[in-house]
């Protein structure tokens, strides 16, 4: 149930309306302005539970509730001239509304708020406005929201952002990651409603790949997936950790020996075999080879058979062979005065020791090698040789025989070689001197021991001796 209670207003003139008993100036709360025109009005009405509402001038909903005839015409004043009365040229003063057009348009007012329906449309339309400025904010602030997949060494979540692009978010959600670890897309690429952001943290794995030591990082969180980034065959390979094995961010140490080919040749056959062995000697055992005693391979038992090696078995025996070798003896020398200078005489002749010497001799697949020396020991001793050597001037020339052709002798005894000895052995030197009659003439040793010269001197002395009696053949050519 609604009352009408009407609030007075102060007019232009300073005068009170709406203070009678229907609230109006004269009419129903009608103020004017200066010009004659409807200023404004405010009724306050009360609900019957005590609420008040003001009701006001009209608005768009109120506009089709006035009367036709009052729409665009003043409220006081005579009314606009019509075709049949033409308005009057002197000014009139200006009058409000009847009594009767009053009560009606107070009336209508009545009506439209008492209608619950029309109330409840003018409460609505300022919070519609409200709405309406909430709801375009709301739009920019969800335009800008993504909601992005995160996965995190394999922990995925799906999360709301605002950030612009994958750095972006990583700084928002704490994520640091380093040089070894991989962000999938890039850092500085764009972030977009529905993507999807993998971090992947690296790890580092110290590999011992077939004998060679590495160190490097992978961001696989198993074995497996470790040898695949590696690029590393698994097939036939011994791991010294289950494909399974976890591989922590702390990292893994780690041992692959990959299958290989390895060709061994022994006793004349070759065999090929696929080994993941970690010695040359582990893979003879898996070939079925054995060695024996000094036998041994083209390279170090303890060394690690690579892919593609062929490996020789050497069969090796040893023997020892004693052999007795010479040992020269030494030559003393000494000064005689007696003998003419570059004449030798051997006193005593040397005599070689003995020396017994052990070789070691090594077969290496049947083929004999160089003999190794091992031990040896002396038998004999040597003795040495004794030879006294003159000093004595010799004499340039020889009475009676200096102008003898000597060397047409020479070369007709011996091809004037000073050393020359004869078939039988009886005869030696540029002159073929017997060892006695060489001696007699004042040498010593053999003649074909003695120099040239001193062969020459003893010649003459013969020769003046004997003349060229001996050299039945070849003495002719002394004075020829």
């Amino acid at each position: 149930m609604l009352r009408y209670r009407p609030r007075a207003r102060r007019g232009v003139d300073g005068r009170i309306f709406g203070s009678g008993v229907n609230g109006l100036n004269g009419v129903n709360g009608l103020s004017t302005s200066q010009d004659g025109r409807l200023d404004a009005f405010h009724e306050q009405l009360t609900l019957a539970g005590g609420d008040r509402v003001w009701a006001h001038a009209p608005t768009m909903v109120d506009a089709p509730l006035v009367d036709a005839s009052f729409v665009g015409a003043p409220l006081i004043g005579p009314p606009p001239p019509t075709a049949s009365a033409p308005p009057t040229p002197s000014a009139v003063p200006r009058q409000g509304p009847t009594r009767a057009e009053a009560r009606r348009a107070a009336k209508r007012r009545r009506a439209f708020v008492a209608d619950p329906e029309n109330l409840k449309l003018s409460r609505l339309v300022p919070r519609a406005l409200v709405v309406a400025f909430l709801a375009g904010g709301t739009t920019a602030f969800v335009a800008h929201d993504k909601a992005v997949r995160l996965e995190v060494d394999g922990t995925p979540r799906t999360l709301h952002t605002f950030a612009d692009d994958v750095t972006e978010l990583l700084e928002q959600e704490g994520v640091t990651v380093g040089a070894h670890d991989r962000v999938s897309p890039d850092p500085g690429a764009g972030l977009d409603h529905g993507d999807e952001v993998v971090v992947q943290y690296g790890r580092p794995v110290t590999l011992t790949l077939d004998g060679v030591r590495h160190r490097v990082w992978t961001t696989a969180d198993t074995v497996a997936g470790a040898l695949r980034e590696f690029g590393i065959r698994a097939e036939g390979a011994h791991l010294s950790a289950a494909r399974s094995t976890r591989i922590a961010r702390t990292g893994l140490t780690l041992t692959v020996r990959t299958e290989r080919a390895v060709t061994f040749m022994a006793d004349g056959q070759e065999r090929t075999l696929r080994t993941n062995a970690a010695t040359v000697q582990e893979a003879l055992a898996e070939a079925g080879i054995t060695l024996h005693g000094q036998d041994t391979t083209s390279v170090a038992p303890a060394s690690f058979p690579r892919d593609g090696q062929t490996i020789s078995v050497m069969r090796i025996t040893d023997t020892r062979e004693v052999r007795e070798e010479a040992v020269p003896y030494a030559v003393e020398r000494s000064e005689d005065p007696a003998l003419f200078r570059g004449t030798e005489v051997v006193e005593r002749a040397g005599r070689n020791g003995v020396r017994r010497v052990t070789y070691t001799v090594r077969t290496v697949n049947g083929v004999r090698q160089k003999p190794r020396r091992t031990a040896e020991e002396l038998v004999h001793l040597p003795e040495s040789r004794v030879v006294r050597t003159g000093t004595r001037q010799r004499p340039d020339s020889v009475a009676g025989a200096d102008g003898l052709n000597w060397s047409g002798l020479a070369a007709c005894e011996s091809g004037g070689r000073a050393d020359a000895v004869d078939p039988s052995g009886t005869y030696g030197g540029l002159y073929q001197f017997d060892t006695q009659t060489w001696q007699s003439l004042g040498g010593s040793g053999r003649p074909q021991d003695a120099p040239a010269a001193e062969q020459t001197y003893r010649a003459k002395k013969l020769y003046v001796q004997r003349g060229a009696s001996p050299w039945p053949h070849c003495g002719r050519r002394l004075t020829g």
